[in-house]
């Protein structure tokens, strides 16, 4: 199944607490999970980020929710157990709870009034639509400016001169770690008749092996078969056995499988969406506009001696 939203969770985890005991985070999260029949596989999804598993991730909010509305307490650190108005509210035998359930408890409102307020760009801190978590929505959003951006960066090659774009995946691989100081990265290249550029790069600052490259700034042309088995070849007479074939296009089906099963040589084929990707992971043609924190409670600094 796929893995609950965390108003899905809500209810599972006020039942799970309704024998008054104090749980762990962990043993929530364990039982629910069992209780949900997640696979091993459903319980390892991250977010993109991939530093929280979104399950964990579903139930921490849920409990985060139910506990602004008084429905559960933290007696310390970790832990959680229902109170009495939690109880009060499984006395009613719900079927499902939602956060607009949530309303009907004035600290529960008071919670979300003071989110709106502290950002005015956000209506709520709970994406009740598309039912998500605040990590969640956060990471879409930054999902979708990225993917906005690498359509942008795309557009933006494709206005700019062969001489431009020649200096771009100079400068990337560069980025990358790869040809050393860019005076012997851009000695290593030269143009060629068909919108894209050929040359050598060293693997290292050392130069102990070169690496071939081929970057074809095609808009509307597809990469096919043919056009990786010349590069290909291109490798044979120097004895070459890497290189690198970009495209600001894509690459067929066939060319990729061609390039997979090649013996004796790699030959890595990146595509436009990847190139864009590698920009800004790398900060070529883009700068940094906004940071925002996402900062926790420090534990180690609430010890007391």
């Amino acid at each position: 199944m796929a893995v609950p939203t965390y108003e899905e969770l809500m209810l599972p985890l006020l039942k799970l607490l309704s024998d008054k005991n104090t749980y762990t985070n962990k043993q929530c999260n364990e039982i629910l999970a069992k209780q949900c029949n997640l696979t091993e596989e459903e319980k390892r999804q991250t977010l993109p980020s991939k530093k929280s598993p979104i399950f964990y991730n579903r139930v921490n909010w849920a409990k985060t929710y139910m506990k602004k509305a008084g429905l559960v307490e933290a007696p310390k650190r970790g832990e959680v157990r229902i109170t009495d108005l939690g109880q009060q509210l499984l006395n009613e035998n719900p079927t499902d709870l939602k956060s607009k359930d949530l309303e009907r408890y004035d600290s529960f409102i008071e919670f979300t009034n003071k989110s709106n307020k502290n950002n005015s760009t956000i209506n709520s801190v709970i994406d009740i639509e598309e039912n998500k978590t605040p990590e969640e929505s956060l990471e879409d959003a930054f999902l979708k400016l990225k993917i906005s951006l690498a359509d942008e960066l795309l557009e933006k090659i494709h206005t700019c001169s062969f001489d431009f774009f020649e200096r771009l995946v100079i400068d990337l691989l560069i980025k990358m770690g790869y040809g050393g100081s860019r005076e012997e990265a851009g000695q290593a290249t030269k143009k060629t008749g068909d919108g894209g550029i050929d040359g050598i790069i060293n693997e290292d600052r050392l130069g102990l092996d070169s690496i071939y490259i081929q970057a074809k700034r095609w808009k509307d042309t597809v990469v096919g078969r043919p056009e990786i088995q010349k590069f290909s070849g291109a490798l044979d007479t120097p004895g070459a056995t890497k290189g690198i074939f970009i495209t600001t296009s894509t690459f067929t089906k066939e060319a990729k499988e061609y390039a997979k099963n090649i013996n004796n040589k790699k030959i890595v084929l990146i595509d436009g969406s990847q190139l864009a990707k590698f920009m800004i992971d790398f900060n070529v043609g883009v700068s940094l506009e906004t940071v925002y924190e996402i900062k926790k409670i420090d534990s180690d600094y609430f010890i007391e001696d």
